[in-house]
């Protein structure tokens, strides 16, 4: 029987989240109706042994080195056979009804692309890890309510900008037209320039707090100020701007996509990491012509005015 639902999970080094993960993928009410595929990037753990022996009935797609969570997380767009396709970090555990809750809020609205349940903390269950992806005029990307108290001021389904790929269900024909992840990418912001993109092309980004999920967030690749993570925040976001916002877009918030670059590198000096901006820039400015050629794809497909865009950014 075909599933009806695909997830993928891309893994490095993640042997000992692997089973948190699994087991809550075990206990959905929709199981029986869930593929589930794991990318193993290269890890050096013994990740992909342990899947053989202890989940056989995990699909495994085991890399030689590090490929890149893009890369990962393509692949499994590519692998699956559901009619929706999840994406999960490999740092999560899904409540029981999670994702039967996610299909349904995809079915009762066909316009949806993404749908994202509210991410609890995974050591605090009274704390928001995030309701949706927020992005600003200012160029920058977050989690709505990430780290306040969860008292019910998300409780509302209802649209957001984007989808955090923490975990979130996708609608395998808004994959087909938006295309997948942008391998360039690397690690960070692949998400948010998905929805982006998504919402350029006429598609919905909805969010559905019936649906629950805890997040330990960056149990892989580090939280906090770390070379990699800045680099890769810095110059995605570069790329965000280049590729996925209109021409009118960019010239009314000019002032406020300069400001916010000016940020990034004030936090470049306050955490001692100008080189890492620097090199963050020369790299972002490499790229910038496949940004650009990915930009006029975007741009001339794109069925909503810069406007309706505009409406979804944050002005915090």
């Amino acid at each position: 029987m075909q599933p009806l639902l695909t997830v993928t999970i891309a893994t490095f080094d993640g042997r000992e989240l692997l089973p948190v993960v699994l087991d809550s993928l075990r206990a959905q009410t929709i199981a029986e109706r869930v593929e589930v595929v794991v990318i193993d990037d290269g890890s050096s753990d013994g990740t992909a042994e342990w899947l053989r022996e202890q989940r056989p009935e995990v699909e495994l797609i085991a890399h030689e080195g590090n490929l890149g969570v893009t890369r990962s997380l393509n692949e499994g767009l590519q692998l699956a056979r559901g009619e929706f396709i999840a994406l999960l970090n490999n740092d999560v555990e899904l409540a029981p009804d999670c994702l039967e809750r996610l299909l349904a809020d995809l079915r009762a609205h066909p316009r949806a692309a993404v749908s994202t349940p509210k991410l609890l903390d995974f050591g605090d269950r009274t704390r928001l890890d995030g309701a949706g992806d927020t992005y600003s005029r200012w160029g920058m990307a977050t989690r709505r309510g990430h780290g306040d108290p969860d008292r019910g001021q998300y409780d509302a389904a209802e649209q957001v900008m984007g989808a955090c790929a923490a975990v979130a269900v996708y609608r395998r024909e808004a994959i087909e037209q938006v295309g997948g992840m942008d391998e360039g990418f690397f690690a960070y912001l692949e998400d948010v320039d998905w929805s982006l993109r998504a919402r350029l092309a006429g598609w919905e980004c909805r969010y559905e707090p019936a649906a629950v999920a805890f997040h330990m967030g960056s149990a892989t690749l580090g939280s906090g100020p770390s070379a990699f993570n800045l680099f890769h925040v810095w110059r995605n976001g570069i790329w965000v701007i280049a590729k996925d916002l209109p021409g009118g877009t960019i010239l009314r918030l000019a002032p406020f996509l300069l400001a916010g670059q000016g940020w990034h590198l004030w936090n470049a000096i306050r955490h001692r990491q100008l080189r890492t901006w620097a090199r963050a820039w020369r790299s972002a400015l490499a790229g910038l012509p496949r940004a650009l050629s990915a930009r006029r794809r975007i741009q001339s497909s794109r069925t909503i005015a810069p406007r309706e865009l505009e409406r979804w950014f944050s002005r915090r």
